[in-house]
């Protein structure tokens, strides 16, 4: 029964942290693309529409795949390097309040990383565990 109960908090976390990264964030990025390919921060010198672009990559692609648990461990790292970006260089000198946010993102996605998908995943499935 534990390791049922550990696969349920897995898909939870997952479900969370993955649709709503990419229903808050991603997806509004991704359909107002244009209006803010050159207004983005810039955080890396990478160029701001080049800078959305990976952000939505993350938030979006990334995300997504959590969501359904395929290539988990792998896909969680664009998004917590996305979150370190936002809380330690975008918002390097605003208070905690405004860094709590991708904080906690960041940490969920780092549980999710260590603790793998879970057996409700397409991982799983596949074997890739």
């Amino acid at each position: 029964m534990k390791a049922m109960q550990e696969d349920i908090a897995k898909l939870l976390l997952r479900l969370f942290f993955g649709l709503s990264m990419l229903f808050a964030h991603g997806m509004p990025k991704l359909l107002s693309f244009s209006e803010k390919k050159d207004v983005f921060p810039d955080p890396l010198g990478l160029g701001s529409s080049l800078s959305l672009g990976l952000a939505i990559f993350a938030e979006v692609l990334c995300a997504g795949l959590i969501t359904l648990g395929v290539f988990t461990r792998f896909t969680v790292i664009p998004l917590v390097i996305t979150m370190l970006v936002a809380a330690f260089i975008v918002k390097a000198g605003a208070p905690f309040a405004k860094k709590e946010l991708a904080l906690a993102f960041l940490f969920g996605y780092a549980a999710i990383g260590l603790l793998g998908p879970g057996a409700f995943s397409i991982d799983k499935f596949l074997k890739r565990t």
